[in-house]
């Protein structure tokens, strides 16, 4: 991009949000307002009010080296490192997937499940998150839910760091427990009960990978969403696992892929340990979560 030395954050923004349409960057305008922000540290009040204000000419290679980032397919949150989750902000790096909007929903699904039960017998329940990740699911649980205890696993000891550090920002780090380890296996070895155990495991069939956006594809970690041929690897193992916990979880709770729904709540099926399996479809249609509920 073409540095320009005397300019307001106003044409700045115009230029960049030019240069990221023409690069083919999604939301571009959007994207150029965060990645301005971000390198002015200012906050959406200050964007509105300030951008008048001469552009720092000493931050111009800096400003220039975000855009080519982005131009290239770098997803905008590991540019900024962090991306907003059920109304709470989350560092994220590339050892970890962006949290995505879909998955609020099985959030929602899990509290209101939750209290439903655990509210009507006085009782808090322990919640595990397998796959944890940025820790999106359990930190989010532990922020709505006040003494729920919840468990949150991830085999990556990066991911892991991320998710206590997303804790600690939130201030919910004395809720949950952090556990290293291959899905249940932390849970199994150690005798551990959980009331409920949600998950967002890897799902996107293996020969799918190279027709994702360059986004997801080049930048986002393969380990993460990759789930063997069908997509189904992870589930299978999960519900395997299930019976080598002390007890079946009341609630069990998987996001899914497209078209995974029916597959993954046969599986659930067969256990026969619930009384009831739902899907939940998200804002566009798709049905997205399967959860599997015990009578209360």
């Amino acid at each position: 991009m073409t540095i320009q030395i005397e300019r307001t954050i106003r044409e700045a923004y115009v230029q960049a949000s030019s240069f990221l349409a023409q690069a083919g960057v999604p939301d571009h305008a959007f994207t150029a307002e965060l990645l301005l922000r971000h390198l002015l540290k200012w906050t959406r009040s200050e964007w509105f009010m300030r951008w008048d204000e001469p552009f720092p000419v000493e931050s111009a290679a800096q400003w220039d080296a975000l855009l080519a980032r982005r131009a290239a397919g770098e997803p905008v949150q590991y540019i900024i490192e962090e991306q907003e989750f059920y109304g709470l902000p989350f560092t994220v790096t590339s050892a970890v997937l962006i949290p995505r909007p879909e998955t609020e929903l099985l959030v929602e699904e899990a509290i209101r499940l939750g209290r439903k039960l655990w509210d009507e017998q006085e009782k808090l329940p322990t919640v595990a998150d397998i796959g944890t990740g940025t820790g999106a699911i359990a930190v989010s649980l532990a922020a709505q839910c006040p003494g729920w205890s919840l468990i949150a696993v991830d085999i990556s000891e990066q991911a892991l760091q991320i998710a206590k550090r997303n804790a600690e920002i939130n201030g919910v780090s004395e809720s949950i427990q952090f556990r290293a380890g291959d899905l249940l296996k932390p849970l199994i070895s150690d005798g551990i009960a959980v009331d409920m155990l949600l998950s967002n495991p890897p799902y996107i069939p293996a020969e799918e990978w190279q027709g994702l956006q360059r986004e997801v594809r080049d930048y986002e970690p393969i380990t993460a969403l990759v789930g063997g041929a069908d997509g189904l690897d992870f589930y299978r193992a999960i519900i395997e696992q299930l019976a080598e916990l002390p007890q079946y979880p009341a609630i069990v709770g998987f996001e899914v892929g497209m078209g995974q729904a029916g597959d993954v709540a046969q599986l659930l099926q067969s256990r026969k340990q619930w009384e009831e399996i739902r899907i939940v479809r998200d804002l566009a249609g798709i049905e997205r979560h399967v959860i599997a509920v015990a009578q209360g």
